[in-house]
């Protein structure tokens, strides 16, 4: 049986933020962002939400 891969949480940097903030204003969809940000989907989803920035759901 293969071992599962433990994740290591990685915190934001402000310039993290600023990338998000950025494409959220752009309209990009959040999986885009988040492989932008190289981060999970509900990662960023949820700091999003944190910082009260809107995503667009399409993609």
């Amino acid at each position: 049986m293969a071992k599962k891969k433990k994740s290591t949480r990685r915190a934001w940097t402000p310039a993290d933020v600023r990338e998000l903030r950025s494409l959220a204003r752009k309209k990009v969809g959040v999986a885009r962002i988040s492989k932008a940000l190289k981060r999970t989907v509900g990662a960023t989803a949820v700091k999003a939400h944190q910082l009260g920035v809107s995503l667009d759901t399409r993609g």
